[in-house]
């Protein structure tokens, strides 16, 4: 079995701001602080930079613009200007939960400092996987459930789908005290990873969110993204098993678990409306799904894995073999991928050898 480490990611503070020469500035002492900033002023990239970051620089200019008003609050965020503030800014400042107002030149050595600190040591996260099917009935949720049952160190398995069922079923968890999504749905920014799953129901040293059956409710875009950044930063694997696309692709928040995610596998079963269905996520260049790595599940009579492939234009990873007993073992209340010769768990250990860096199926 692969060992997954904790993913490193260089720590690249977020700088946001149109002013040229404030951006000048900003990059010469980031450069003197050796660090590699990323600019980003909207959209995806933006709040997935705000969220990692080890600290936020907004220009003053970035103040009342309404990508950054509507970001969560968060520790790290410092206002840089190249002159004393008027009182509205000042207010905005505030407002946006700034640590300090940093006016340069004056506090250039303060800054540089600050700068310094926060980039000293890159923070360690927990390994990305997210899981989706081409169609209806693909089996991305069992195969998710595998994957998180075979990985190594307690994986946690995150259930995105509100209206499919619940993955605790699938794992014999629907009785185990826990919280489940209606709980968590008001969360918003950082989280502790450690006390997030302290609360959560725990099988066979998986840590599952789930769907509650009882009160089926949409999972706000902030409180997946910001459940999907405790659990990674405990460091142990986080596969997500993401709902089926719409006819407008995926939502906001599993779009930004894509985007972020180490390993993006699609499921696909061997047929060809299927492998057709496949292609169209694929296709775009925009596409969430456009990086994925396939799971083609074998069907008597279907396509063979490598036609699907050919078909969606996107590199197989592996074939989920038909099994004749998963049935019976569902049934006895055995997990996913648990029994060490079937063909899920098979999969499964091809899955995190992909995650952990190793070639070959």
């Amino acid at each position: 079995m692969p060992v997954l480490p904790p993913v490193s990611r260089p720590s690249r503070p977020l700088v946001v701001s149109a002013d040229e020469e404030l951006l000048d500035e900003l990059l010469r002492l980031l450069a003197a602080a050796g660090a590699e900033p990323e600019l980003a002023t909207g959209g995806p990239a933006l709040r997935r930079a705000h969220r990692e970051a080890p600290l936020v620089l907004l220009g003053v200019d970035a103040l009342t613009a309404g990508a950054v008003r509507s970001l969560p609050r968060r520790a790290g965020v410092l206002v840089v200007a190249s002159g004393e503030l008027p009182p509205a800014e000042w207010a905005a400042a505030v407002e946006v939960g700034a640590e300090r107002v940093a006016v340069l030149p004056a506090d250039e050595a303060w800054l540089l400092t600050r700068c310094a600190a926060a980039v000293r040591a890159p923070a360690e996260r927990g390994p990305l996987v997210a899981v989706g099917g081409a169609c209806g009935g693909a089996g991305a949720s069992t195969v998710a459930a595998a994957v998180a049952v075979g990985a190594p160190r307690g994986a946690v398995l995150l259930d995105a789908d509100p209206w499919g069922g619940g993955l605790d079923l699938l794992m014999g968890a629907e009785l185990a005290e826990g919280l489940r999504w209606p709980g968590l749905t008001g969360l918003r920014g950082r989280v502790a990873g450690d006390a997030l799953l302290a609360a959560l129901p725990e099988v066979g040293g998986v840590h599952l969110l789930s769907a509650d059956r009882s009160c089926a409710t949409p999972i706000p875009d902030q409180a997946l993204t910001a459940v999907v950044d405790a659990a990674r930063a405990t460091g142990r694997p986080v596969v997500v098993d993401l709902p089926r696309p719409g006819p407008d692709g995926v939502g906001g928040g599993p779009q930004e678990v894509l985007a972020d995610a180490d390993l993006a596998v699609l499921v696909v079963p061997a047929r060809l409306r299927a492998a057709t269905a496949a292609r169209q996520l694929v296709d775009a260049d925009d596409a969430p799904w456009a990086a994925a790595r396939l799971v083609v599940r074998h069907l008597p009579g279907g396509l063979a894995a490598d036609d699907v492939a050919e078909v969606v234009g996107r590199p197989l990873l592996a074939e989920l073999a038909h099994d004749r007993g998963a049935v019976a073992r569902s049934e006895r209340g055995q997990l996913p991928g648990a029994a060490p010769r079937s063909p899920l768990a098979t999969l499964a250990r091809k899955v995190l050898a992909a995650l952990a860096g190793e070639t070959g199926r």
